[in-house]
């Protein structure tokens, strides 16, 4: 029988091998964490519909 560090160790698959690469290469410059990113976009949107109601 096989055991759980047997199927941990397992092999990836080729194709995805390249993407798991690439998450695992750490680069300089600033680190956002994705809930900022969208929250701010989201300000964004509503600032701008709100600008152009007042402005109309």
């Amino acid at each position: 029988m096989s055991s759980k560090k047997d199927k941990n160790k397992s092999p990836m698959p080729a194709s995805s091998a390249g993407l798991l690469r690439f998450f695992e290469d750490e680069t300089q410059g600033i680190k956002i964490r994705p809930e900022i990113v969208v929250g701010l976009s989201i300000v964004l949107v509503i600032v701008s519909i709100l600008l152009r109601l007042v402005i109309s």
